[in-house]
């Protein structure tokens, strides 16, 4: 990340949700807000894109290409971790490396729910500019400024009001694999103590395998290294250490088919890709 930008790889996710809203054979996916999320360039890009007026060189097909499979990816992926966020039905929700997220500010289920949005200082000055033309739908959005790989979690989520006798929902989307092992349990730890039980936790995170080496060249090179895979086993073993129980555990080919047929063809080559859904049980860490 550069100091004063929002992250890149926040921003080419953000363009996937733009770019497959309102789009055929999405299902029930939408997302109004991520246009208006997105930097004036990325915007204007989407844009021209969802108007077929971009340019016809082979460089630019080969762009648009890649950017309509990161959609759908996105579509699968948020269109789960939305439904996940709905059955818990709580009234705080956390927000772990919220990014570009416009979930408080889309999601009419929010309407009781105060959300935490939880980010590196950084991003989260170039969000709050955006959102202020957006209608926000939670009843409270409360911005929390962290560095994981250096602040302390547990404290600025006590000073911004979260309760930790309360039930949370925690979006854990896009930050796993970004974090070292050692910070992905310490973060564990700050979100176990925090929860109350029947709190739920939503982890999306990558198996190894050939394809993650792949894409791990391509966001290095724009300086947000992947940091960290785990197996499927070795998340449950980990989530359990620290509280919490599976109930679900599944990659994103599945999801996707879940959402329609077009979707489940378009992500079959992510199966690396999974979301873990966690209950916080007692007798936990």
């Amino acid at each position: 990340m550069r100091p004063g930008e929002s992250s890149k790889t926040a921003v080419f996710v953000c363009a996937g949700r733009a770019l497959a809203h309102g789009a055929a054979g999405v299902g029930a996916f939408s997302d109004p807000t991520a246009l208006a999320l997105l930097p004036e360039a990325e915007r204007a890009w989407v844009e021209r894109a969802r108007a077929h007026q971009l340019p016809q060189s082979g460089r630019e097909r080969w762009v648009l290409a890649a950017a309509e499979r990161r959609a759908m990816m996105m579509v699968a992926r948020t269109v789960a971790i939305d439904e996940m966020v709905r059955a818990a039905a709580c009234r705080q929700v956390v927000v772990l490396g919220a990014g570009l997220d416009g979930r408080a500010w889309r999601m009419p289920e929010l309407a009781d729910a105060t959300v935490f949005e939880v980010d590196h200082p950084d991003s989260q000055v170039v969000k709050q500019a955006r959102v202020r033309g957006l209608t926000q739908l939670a009843r409270e959005v409360r911005f929390v400024a962290v560095d994981f790989t250096r602040d302390d979690l547990e404290r600025a989520l006590a000073s911004a009001g979260h309760d930790p006798a309360q039930p949370t929902a925690w979006v854990w989307e896009g930050v796993v694999m970004y974090l070292t092992r050692a910070e992905v349990s310490a973060t564990l730890a700050v979100i176990a103590r925090r929860s109350a039980v029947g709190s739920r936790l939503f982890t999306y995170y990558h198996r190894p395998g050939l394809l993650m080496l792949l894409v791990g060249v391509w966001v290095r090179r724009l300086g947000e290294p992947f940091r960290s895979t785990f197996g499927v086993a070795a998340m449950r073993r980990l989530l359990a250490k620290h509280g919490f129980r599976v109930m679900s555990d599944d990659g994103l080919p599945s999801l996707g088919a879940r959402v329609s047929p077009s979707v489940g063809a378009a992500t079959r080559w992510l199966r690396h890709a999974r979301i873990a859904v966690a209950e916080r049980v007692e007798g936990g860490a």
